[in-house]
């Protein structure tokens, strides 16, 4: 008896100093107070051996009590009241881009004021069109210049998809690289992350593709990224977080019979190698490949361009070296793969080589052509090309091939290769009426573009235009231009041009003083601003005015656009005052460049 007393007493020894340090160690590790908690409304039961708090949190919409005891778990009456507006975190804004805003001139307010029909039909008409370089450029700069969505008539989600197709268009997969890596949407924007892994895929640079993933710092729902970003786990030898995330995603109900197979034999955990090839998707693909040492695959037309190109990229398209001529659909398989950049022309062209043809074919092509398949007739004639001397009959032949490519809608078959051919021709010795067709398909070489070369006697070609890149104080500016007008006007035989005008409006747009007794001097006619532009100056809608300029530039080199039309898109640009993309412009099209 004396025992058991002596050990209930230990016993409630050690619960009174359990309960001791459990108060004390709550009393000292209370929560840091980052929400400005008014500490009067604060009180403490001092007659209580449990410290009682209560936690209310305030909403404009909602009032809840937190009770919070440690030892009881009991609602308690003291309270600690945290006050917190949520009008911020209630407002959603997405703002995905790229770029600051005033990084060009333009604002977060770019798309405010424009109307969603509007924007979509002139997204529709830049879609259909194969921009220039320099199109290409200011459409990057207004799609992804960070700015708020526009309201009327449009969506976010659609002005979104907008941007990715634009993206996926273009393909500039450095850039989608940056957009989505900025912006974190590589699972919300899914389709244009599934273009950019591909791509890299297809190009054979899987390392590219992992690494990418490790950057994405975000959940992946989409089945596709997650089975992709599983695969490359187990690339980098991440073996158990790859069975771990695809343990996961199966008690979610993921169901992928195919790459499960493929992923239990990349794990070790099958031997039987599994043969079945899907071209479901590049992913897939690649699956097969890799699991099967004795892989072997051979496209046909209808064959995805992505595989094509893996086939291309790895190496895997030897089964066509040893083609017989006489296997014509297999050969025209090839002339599309080539078509579609798939296949190296160089080696459809030794295919030709291998063709056999009598001397007398050789010798009268055009009397035998229509007695030949397509595909043997453009082999005749490409043997008759590397036997032909004389240069004119040759050049006659090179446009009998190239149309004859043409017509079986496969122009991109014959391009490289007919542009070695030309260049080795002097334009001199090309007959007028096949001037057109040799210039058409020559690649012009641009020069190399060298150092401006400034003159005295022309204003928008004077070392004035230093201006534009920030190289010209403005009182050193307007005490030169001053002078060089003088001069002109004292000459009296300078006949402005437009490109001068666009010089000097541009210079007043921007507050440079040009005394008006110049006014008469140089002022040309004024080239008009369509009335939909005009529009949208007025209502500053800078975005929607890029578009339209993009549109009016086309497919054309900003330096090939004649000079009324660049009136306009400069005067344009000067009244919206988006000076940096106006000077980068005017920087293009007014010097004289040698």
């Amino acid at each position: 008896m004396k025992t058991l007393k002596l050990l209930n007493r230990i016993f409630l020894s050690i619960l009174l100093l359990f309960f001791t340090f459990v108060k004390i160690s709550y009393s000292e590790e209370q929560p840091v107070d980052i929400w400005n908690i008014d500490k009067s409304k604060l009180k403490q039961n001092s007659g209580n051996d449990n410290t009682e708090t209560n936690l209310k949190i305030k909403d404009d919409n909602l009032i809840e009590t937190f009770p919070f005891d440690p030892l009881k778990l009991e609602p308690q009456s003291s309270i600690k009241e945290i006050k917190f507006d949520q009008d911020l975190s209630s407002q959603k804004i997405s703002i995905l881009g790229l770029y600051d805003p005033d990084e060009f001139g333009l604002s977060l307010n770019m798309w405010s004021n424009s109307d969603g029909d509007q924007l979509k039909n002139i997204f529709a008409k830049l879609n259909k069109m194969n921009l220039s370089n320099d199109a290409k450029e200011l459409m990057n700069i207004s799609l992804l210049t960070n700015a708020y969505q526009p309201q009327k008539n449009i969506s976010e989600k659609e002005f979104i998809e907008i941007k990715s197709e634009w993206l996926i268009k273009n393909s500039d997969l450095e850039l989608i690289e940056k957009y989505l890596i900025k912006n974190q949407i590589f699972d919300t924007h899914s389709k244009l992350t599934r273009h950019l892994i591909d791509q890299h895929l297809s190009k054979a640079n899987l390392e590219k593709v992992c690494e990418i993933f490790s950057k994405n710092k975000e959940p992946l729902s989409d089945n596709y990224l997650s089975k992709f970003n599983i695969y490359c786990l187990i690339n980098t030898e991440r073996n158990e977080e790859a069975q771990l995330i695809l343990d996961l995603k199966k008690e979610l109900g993921f169901q992928d019979t195919y790459f499960e197979k493929k992923i239990s034999n990349l794990l070790g955990y099958s031997t039987s190698i599994d043969k079945t090839i899907s071209e479901k998707s590049i992913l897939d693909f690649h699956l097969a490949h890799k699991t099967n040492p004795k892989f072997l695959f051979e496209p046909k037309k209808d064959t995805n361009k992505l595989i094509w190109k893996y086939l291309s990229s790895y190496n895997l398209l030897t089964s066509f070296e040893d083609i017989d001529t006489s296997e014509l659909d297999k050969i025209s398989t090839l002339e599309s793969a080539t078509h579609n950049n798939n296949y190296s022309e160089e080696d459809l062209f030794e295919l030709y080589k291998r063709f056999q043809f009598s001397l007398s074919q050789l010798l009268n092509v055009r009397d035998n052509l229509q007695l030949l398949s397509n595909i043997e007739a453009r082999a005749l004639v490409y043997q008759k090309i590397l036997l032909e001397s004389e240069k004119v009959e040759k050049l006659k032949l090179l446009k009998i091939l190239k149309e004859s490519f043409e017509k079986d809608n496969l122009t991109n078959a014959f391009d490289n290769e007919l542009k070695k051919f030309l260049n080795e021709m002097n334009p001199i010795d090309i007959p007028d009426n096949l001037t057109s067709f040799y210039y058409t398909n020559i690649e012009i070489s641009k020069k190399d573009q060298k150092k401006i070369k400034f003159s005295k006697d022309v204003i928008h070609q004077s070392k004035l235009i230093n201006y534009f890149d920030g190289d010209y104080s403005k009182l050193k500016l307007e005490k030169d231009l001053q002078n060089f007008l003088k001069k002109l006007k004292k000459s009296k035989r300078y006949s402005f041009t437009k490109k001068d005008q666009i010089f000097l409006e541009a210079l007043k747009s921007d507050g440079i003083d040009i005394p008006e007794k110049y006014d008469e001097f140089y002022e040309l006619n004024q080239s008009e601003i369509p009335s939909d532009i005009q529009v949208m100056i007025n209502n500053d809608e800078k975005g929607a005015a890029l578009l339209r300029i993009i549109e009016v530039i086309g497919q054309d080199d900003l330096d090939r656009i004649d000079d009324d039309t660049m009136y306009f898109i400069i005067a344009t640009l000067n009244q919206l005052n988006i000076d940096k993309i106006r000077n980068d412009i005017l920087l293009k099209v007014l010097p004289l460049k040698v």
